[in-house]
């Protein structure tokens, strides 16, 4: 097998392959993003890039922005203190000019950046129409424990007829975190509010939170790459020193998951290209929060085989695995189990009853780049389970070069003589492959 370094061209032509069907599945998508006031002070302008791009491959872009340090510099130019309780601001009369005219500036430079394009990028000159509006109905927080939160509010309802409306004229929509009440009265909203709630609102297929830091493991050495809306809960409720934007993401991220929103992405704004890299690559960057697994074992159905095959072949040429052609697979397609992560078949392997007593284990396979995670044994304790359910009493299975992994896991060599009739008159004396055998009921 050749292992030597990929050429500059072939590395390229592998990427774009490889991120063809997410440009595919992203097409005519909703997108909410939400990017905090620390984004746009810091790196806005390869942001607006990246958002520039996304439009050009035909997703629908809603823009949630937060602007919270411009309020802080605003507030300081006057010597006039922030207050906050319970990590929310509080709006009075001296502070709400502040927020709208931080609103405002923040909204005009992103407004601006994006409908001239980002000059000296391959995006330059490349005009996006951005409209803004009073998509956002809000009414007061009021007092929560005597303390009264003034001009700060909740979201009261979004009215997503008016964004649809602008996202099918193929306009960029951006929000800012304010909302008007029927009387007029303005208020100051929490962005990642706004943009759970415009994502719930829309049906987005996807809220993206860019935040400024990761979502780390609870020991703080890896991201976490996935979880369900369960186990965010469960991070938020056993890890009390989890940083406030993080778990004001994770509560975000669960809201909208439990409403139908299909995946909600955190996102550290501050890796370049990140947001490119976890939409168009197959693990991504961030951190996934779906209401249900990422990754899952099931029973395989025929609309699997082109990803079987596309498994399999590679190991078939190099003679790891006997040849099966389509349409054996879709004769045999009942007796397959898949391993499936975000659409591609990761791992395969299926279960052949050849009497009441035998059962063979065939076609186990794993993809080379998802080797590392205990999936073949996975794979094996489902087919093991599945026999005990029918009452079969050995697993058996032929091997050429695996023979170590088998026997690893209590499989046992055995002579061909003992293979069931009907196998052995197929065997193939060519491939001189081991039999190996377990007994179920001594397990």
């Amino acid at each position: 097998m050749n292992n030597s370094p990929k050429s500059p061209t072939t590395a390229f032509v592998d990427w774009f392959r490889s991120s063809s069907p997410y440009i595919h599945a992203h097409r005519n998508r909703t997108f909410v993003i939400f990017l905090s006031g620390e984004a746009v002070d810091a790196g806005i302008d390869s942001l607006v890039h990246d958002f520039a791009l996304l439009k050009s491959l035909g997703i629908k872009l809603v823009l949630v922005h937060g602007i919270r340090p411009q309020i802080e510099q605003g507030l300081q130019s006057q010597n006039i203190l922030p207050r906050y309780y319970r990590n929310l601001r509080i709006t009075d009369e001296k502070t709400l000019p502040f927020v709208k005219q931080a609103a405002g500036l923040v909204q005009l430079e992103i407004s601006a950046l994006l409908s001239m394009g980002v000059a000296n990028s391959p995006m330059a000159g490349a005009r996006v129409r951005v409209v803004s509006g009073n998509y956002v109905t809000a009414k007061p927080l009021g007092v929560i424990d005597g303390i009264d939160y003034g001009y700060t509010g909740q979201v009261r309802r979004i009215d997503h007829h008016a964004i649809i409306q602008q996202l099918e004229q193929n306009n960029v929509v951006l929000i800012s975190p304010i909302g008007f009440s029927p009387t007029g009265d303005v208020f100051n909203l929490s962005a990642e509010q706004v943009a759970t709630e415009v994502a719930i609102a829309l049906n987005a297929e996807k809220l993206i939170l860019l935040t400024e830091q990761d979502c780390l493991s609870p020991d703080k050495k890896q991201v976490i790459r996935q979880m369900t809306t369960l186990k965010a809960q469960s991070l938020l409720q056993e890890q009390n020193d989890l940083p406030q934007a993080i778990r004001q993401s994770l509560e975000a991220a669960i809201k909208s998951t439990q409403q139908g929103v299909e995946r909600v992405h955190l996102i550290n704004r501050k890796t370049d290209g990140a947001l490119l890299l976890e939409l168009f690559s197959r693990d991504g960057v961030g951190t996934l929060v779906s209401a249900s697994e990422f990754e899952e074992i099931r029973p395989a159905t025929l609309d699997d085989i082109g990803g079987i095959l596309e498994l399999i072949n590679p190991l078939e040429a190099q003679g790891i695995l006997v040849k099966r052609s389509r349409e054996k697979l879709e004769m045999e397609i009942n007796d397959y189990i898949v391993i499936e992560r975000d659409g591609l078949i990761i791992g395969c392997t299926a279960l052949h009853c050849l009497d009441q007593d035998y059962t063979e284990i065939a076609c186990l396979a794993v993809h080379e780049n998802y080797q590392k995670a205990n999936r073949g044994q996975r794979l094996l304790d489902f087919l093991t389970q599945k026999a005990r359910q029918k009452n079969i009493k050995k697993l058996f299975a032929l091997s050429s070069q695996t023979m170590h992994w088998f026997i690893e896991r209590g499989f046992k060599q055995i002579p061909i003589e003992k293979l069931p009739a009907e196998k052995k008159s197929f065997y193939n004396k060519q491939r001189n492959s081991k039999v190996l055998c377990k007994e179920l009921s001594s397990c």
